[in-house]
């Protein structure tokens, strides 16, 4: 079996199935896709990925996109560790705190959002303030949500806890102010010092300049 990862090093998407792959201790073949020199809307891209996003996993003759089903699928293949729980009110709690990073921050603070605010205009202040904006508002909902375990899932990490470690890289990279989450800062601290969560880090992946 061949697992192929269409990857940016910076993406937080990416970054999330990367921290799953090494969790579960999968090996992969990795592809980078240039999202600085739009390579992710090159034919080749486009070919396998009709969204021009990363990532996208081929895995036994299929091509899966979007993190969280990629995530969903590698759990269901590979289960050891579990990431979203069977139980149906565990499964929807991990859902719900995963979808405040992935569908309510990290949509609007993408590249291709911050390009578009760029062409209408918007200069680089403004555009990072909009960033910290979104951030801090999903970030203040998902303090109140997380629980008193070491992790956003408990005793261990589930899918919530993988979305919150690039969003909280994200946070730090753009000087977001994180006083108001100790919670999140605390459990993000936790979750980097697992090995297989600092083997997924962007600086492993980034580019020879």
């Amino acid at each position: 079996m061949t697992i192929r990862l269409h990857d940016y090093w910076r993406s937080s998407a990416s970054y999330r199935v990367r921290i799953a792959l090494a969790m579960k201790q999968v090996a992969y073949e990795r592809h980078d896709v240039n999202l600085l020199k739009r390579e992710q809307l090159a034919p080749e891209n486009l070919g396998i990925n009709p969204q021009g996003l990363v990532p996208t996993m081929e895995i036994d003759g299929h091509v899966l996109i979007q993190s969280l089903a990629i995530i969903d699928y590698l759990d269901a293949r590979f289960p050891d560790p579990r990431l979203i729980p069977a139980d149906a009110l565990a499964r929807a709690m991990t859902l719900q705190r995963a979808l405040v990073i992935a569908a309510d921050i990290h949509p609007v603070d993408n590249l291709r959002v911050l390009r578009r605010l760029s062409e209408m205009g918007v200069d680089q202040a403004a555009r990072d303030d909009w960033y910290r904006h979104w951030i801090m508002q999903g970030f203040t909902a998902l303090e109140t949500m997380a629980g008193d375990g070491d992790f956003l899932g408990g005793a261990a990490p589930d899918l919530s806890d993988v979305c919150l470690v690039p969003q909280m890289y994200n946070a730090r990279r753009l000087d977001t102010p994180l006083d108001a989450f100790p919670r999140l800062v605390v459990i993000d601290s936790r979750l980097t010092s697992i090995d297989a969560v600092a083997a997924a880090h962007p600086d492993r992946f980034k580019p020879a300049d």
